[in-house]
């Protein structure tokens, strides 16, 4: 199995473009309410076997090995992140995603329309041959000028970069998950499970999440009804009542990058180093394939830097709640 650099979401460093300057979202109003009214599980927090030692898994990234992790109760988005959520807002705000300042973002080949090859605003990225760099794409445009989300309100926001959520998340009152969170909630209370719902990757033929089906990255069948994003509340949920949190977008993590962090972390809430160059996504996404990158295992994982966005890359939120 191979697995090409950038083939799951490719990072600004493949670009010289620098953005405007950040916007603190400190200084960003809160909503009136002082929350944005999410779809939240409440989990009561526990140990469970974290990470994998699967054959299918990539050494590389650091998924295992399979260690007993605890975390404390929280409450977690049943859903990824929407486009109306993300909406509101950037309309109560006016807050602009790095995507904009930087004025462009990462575009899946097959998406990108013909018209903007022609005129140049899109530019294939040197090495990584299905992604093109699309000037004017952010997650308003997700193909670019011409492009908007009509359709897709209940679609998961995409081309946000890890600042972006967490501006979004602190002004819902909410945060990132922490890796250890985000994967033992993924994992709805199976032990040791390939996926969020069993070993199985399509039991009894049925399709469990949107990912990529035929010859990548030229030919996807859609045998899951999908190309591009899916809602998300597409699919059965699973053990613990969350949607889609394998394949559709990957989602951004609180928790700065390591392979071996974990190795040696603590075993109580672990939050990931103290630094680093990169954050940890999870999930997959719809441009996952088993041919190349099956990282829609609920054990994988992978990274980037954090001022990076794609098409493909998402996030939900997460709140602590207080221990009795």
């Amino acid at each position: 199995m191979s697995d090409p650099d950038g083939c799951c979401t490719p990072g600004r460093h493949a670009r010289e473009h620098r953005p405007a300057e950040r916007v603190d979202p400190e200084i960003l109003p809160r909503t009136t309410s002082g929350v944005l009214r999410h779809d939240t599980v409440a989990l009561p927090g526990g140990t469970f076997l974290m990470g994998t030692d699967d054959q299918e898994g990539f050494a590389d990234d650091g998924e295992g090995p399979i260690r007993e992790v605890t975390v404390s109760p929280f409450e977690i988005d049943r859903y990824a992140v929407t486009n109306t959520q993300f909406a509101h807002f950037v309309d109560a705000t006016g807050y602009q995603t790095e995507a904009e300042r930087y004025g462009w973002s990462f575009v899946f080949h097959l998406f990108v329309p013909k018209k903007l090859l022609h005129r140049r605003v899109a530019r294939r990225v040197p090495g990584l041959q299905w992604w093109y760099g699309v000037n004017g794409a952010y997650w308003a445009r997700p193909e670019g000028p011409g492009s908007d989300v009509e359709g897709r309100a209940d679609h998961p926001v995409v081309h946000v970069s890890w600042a972006d959520a967490v501006a979004y998340a602190e002004w819902s009152g909410m945060r990132l998950p922490t890796e250890a969170e985000w994967e033992y909630a993924a994992r709805g209370g199976l032990v040791g499970a390939r996926y969020a719902w069993g070993d199985e990757l399509t039991p009894g033929g049925e399709h469990r999440c949107n990912i990529w089906q035929g010859t990548f990255p030229t030919i996807n069948t859609r045998e899951d009804g999908f190309a591009g994003t899916a809602p998300v509340d597409s699919y059965q949920p699973n053990g613990y009542g969350l949607c889609c949190v394998a394949g559709n977008v990957w989602e951004w993590c609180s928790d700065w990058w390591s392979p071996d962090f974990h190795a040696t972390a603590p075993r109580a809430d672990p939050v990931g180093p103290t630094d680093g160059s990169a954050r940890v996504m999870k999930g997959g996404s719809y441009l996952c394939h088993h041919s190349y990158c099956n990282r829609y295992r609920v054990g994988a994982r992978t990274s980037n830097t954090p001022d990076s966005s794609t098409g493909n890359l998402g996030f939900r939120c997460v709140r602590s709640m207080e221990v009795p």
